[in-house]
């Protein structure tokens, strides 16, 4: 019992310290889990001086026991046989360890509770937690130098079973906690790349939380796609290494800007990558936090332009941002964990971002982030105009999309007046004022490509608007 094994004390105490001092070593240093075995089978021979025999055992979905490894100290001794029920008691009935003893041959030969090897005086099992099942354990069996007598005080037997039993059971509870440690290192590690500091550090060491498990919530979703690059692609079939590493790079840059502003990064798609606030916390600050991130990805590809000699100064990026309802949440196995957004948000945003090329201009949002940021956004962060009203190629609905723009303390960025006048010209435009939207245009300097969108539309019927206008433009293609 395990009051019992409290009480108990080593005589080779610093021997089997030294031996558990390696311990958490030899676990993490498997290779494998073949490997481990081999290593906890021998350290455990060295451990208990008088097992003659050591197995790692575990049950099947079946229960029946399998022996995956095992080693007798010395080999010309035979193949090595554990008790199963011995195994079933310990692993599965009482998840604790089951020590037996068989006092002689004649016992062995009548014994009904457990099998016995016939040259095994005594085995015992000891259960080994893993995770929250328990469903293998390490099995020591050796011989008596004398009949076993059950009131045998502490100290005056050669063999102090207990002691072993006692020496097992921690080995088992180092294996569980370091085993635990990996496990948990793996999912950092795994986790770190689409977390933000600050969300890790709030999940903590619990990383199979209720927080992580999918759900449904509000969300503002960041979709960053590299324009032109099949083109790219294309040009570098030379030397394809070399672009991926460009693309690598420019991944990387979008990546580190969702995650210092707190966003959290779902899977790379082709040359695009995902990004996500709004989970595993709430948060009112989320459109805002998107578009800040949004806004320093720009930033950064501006910035690279200017430098000719720079390996990314010619890649060009889209931006959509798009806020509402999704499911988010952990997905995959303990050893490889992602997290993932899905719903009509993500579908959105993406579109969003393709149609960046078409109103020719780098960042693009749905409406219900644009309201967001128009009431909450410091305007000397970033501010909204609005561009048209668009119905995206496959969807039924019309959306309202913004441009997401930079401070006008920024060189070559339009004043808050010319925002205000362009915003004059849409409105006109989507009721049917068609010339007048069009001379609005002219006072917008340019080198602002949106205006050229929207001149196009204008221009397309002479300038009036049709009969059937009902301030939408319809996208037939993505």
């Amino acid at each position: 019992k395990p009051n019992e094994l409290l009480k108990v004390r080593y005589r080779d105490a610093d021997q089997r310290i030294d031996v558990l001092a390696h311990l958490p070593e030899l676990i993490m240093d498997a290779r494998n889990e073949a490997d481990l075995y081999h290593r906890l089978v021998t350290m455990l021979l060295s451990g208990v001086k008088h097992a003659d025999a050591v197995a790692v055992v575990r049950l099947n979905a079946e229960d029946r026991v399998e022996v995956p490894f095992w080693e007798r100290r010395r080999q010309t001794q035979g193949s090595f046989h554990p008790s199963g029920r011995l195994v079933l008691e310990a692993v599965k009935k009482s998840r604790r360890s089951v020590l037996h003893v068989w006092a002689s041959k004649e016992d062995k030969r009548h014994e009904e509770d457990y099998t016995a090897v016939a040259e095994f005086d005594w085995a015992f099992c000891t259960p080994i937690e893993d995770g929250d099942s328990v469903r293998w354990g390490l099995y020591v069996a050796g011989e008596l130098n004398h009949p076993f007598q059950a009131s045998i005080p502490q100290g005056n037997s050669d063999i102090d079973l207990q002691a072993d039993v006692k020496f097992t059971e921690l080995v088992a509870s180092i294996v569980k906690s370091v085993r635990r440690l990996n496990q948990l290192e793996r999912q950092q590690a795994g986790l770190r790349q689409f977390f933000a500091p600050p969300i890790l550090s709030a999940i903590g060491d619990n990383l199979n939380t209720e927080i992580l498990e999918p759900r449904e919530c509000d969300v503002t979703v960041l979709f960053c796609d590299l324009r032109g690059f099949s083109q790219h692609a294309e040009d570098s079939s030379g030397d394809l290494l070399g672009l991926l590493d460009r693309v690598s790079q420019a991944l990387g840059i979008m990546t580190a800007h969702i995650l210092e502003f707190g966003g959290v990064t779902g899977d790379f798609q082709g040359d695009a990558a995902l990004g996500f606030w709004g989970w595993p916390f709430s948060s009112d600050l989320a459109p805002l936090d998107a578009c800040r991130a949004a806004l320093a990805i720009r930033a950064a590809f501006e910035q690279i332009k200017l430098q000719r000699d720079h390996p990314l100064s010619d890649f060009r990026m889209g931006i959509g941002i798009a806020h509402g309802r999704a499911v988010a949440g952990k997905i995959g196995t303990s050893d490889q964990v992602k997290v993932s957004v899905f719903g009509p948000v993500v579908n959105l945003a993406s579109r969003l971002e393709g149609l960046t090329k078409h109103l020719r201009v780098p960042v693009l949002m749905d409406e219900a982030t644009a309201q967001i940021v128009r009431s909450k956004l410091d305007r000397q962060e970033g501010r909204v105009r609005k561009l048209a009203r668009i119905l995206p190629y496959g969807m039924e609905r019309p959306v309202i999309v913004s441009e997401l723009v930079p401070p006008a303390t920024q060189a070559e960025t339009l004043t808050d007046e010319q925002i205000a006048c362009y915003e004059t010209a849409v409105d006109c435009f989507m009721q049917g004022q068609w010339e007048e939207a069009f001379r609005l245009l002219h006072d917008i300097p340019p080198s602002d490509r949106a205006q050229d969108f929207l001149a196009l539309q204008i221009t397309r019927t002479n300038r009036v608007a049709p009969v059937d206008w009902d301030g939408t433009i319809r996208f037939d293609s993505k």
